[in-house]
């Protein structure tokens, strides 16, 4: 979604045309030079920051499945996450890891980031994002266990609210082995914490 015809006209048409009374119920001249396009250009960053709900998060992971007899931790970490807070519509980022141990399949590594940006181009929060990445990588693959830890910094707190700059949020979800095996879930906090590059 970057072309001028990945956008839906009407869609944009409706909320920029929102966008335009909200100016000026904020007190703004919505005609100012510097706003006059403002309203259609947020309504084009909308229907992209949400582009995931276009979006079949668990088809992206089936289109790159194979059999493979590897069953050892396979690890993608420090995968950049973008989302908006659905409770103020404000941006929260941070990082994603994700790690699964294949029980004769594994995925194409490219399909985790975009099975993350499927799920974060929606208005979310970071506890519901962790287990519906979690969620739809033991649904697709079956794997043996599946662990996912989500560091994100929310602009809702530190623009707003408490205004706190520092503040971060980890969330995790497992299932299986890291569940049920310590050596296992701790071999993945580890491995996110180690800088092997």
């Amino acid at each position: 979604m970057n072309k001028e015809t990945d956008y839906n006209s009407e869609v944009t048409n409706k909320i920029a045309s929102a966008y335009t009374e909200i100016l000026s119920d904020l007190g703004e001249d919505s005609n100012r030079e510097g706003l006059l396009k403002t309203p259609e250009r947020v309504a084009k960053s909308l229907q992209f920051l949400t582009r995931g709900y276009q979006q079949d998060p668990k088809a992206i992971l089936e289109k790159a499945l194979f059999h493979e007899a590897y069953s050892e931790m396979v690890l993608v970490k420090d995968i950049e996450v973008y989302s908006l807070c659905e409770h103020h519509m404000l941006p929260f980022f941070g990082k994603a890891h994700v790690a699964y141990i294949p029980d004769g399949k594994i995925v194409g590594l490219s399909k985790i980031p975009r099975l993350i940006d499927a799920f974060a181009r929606r208005l979310q929060v970071q506890e519901r994002l962790t287990i519906e990445i979690r969620d739809a990588i033991q649904d697709v693959l079956n794997p043996k266990g599946v662990a996912v830890v989500l560091e994100c910094s929310h602009m809702c707190m530190q623009m707003r609210g408490v205004e706190k700059q520092n503040s971060s949020t980890t969330t995790s979800a497992f299932t299986g082995i890291f569940l049920s095996n310590d050596s296992s879930r701790k071999e993945f906090i580890n491995l996110i914490q180690s800088k092997l590059h």
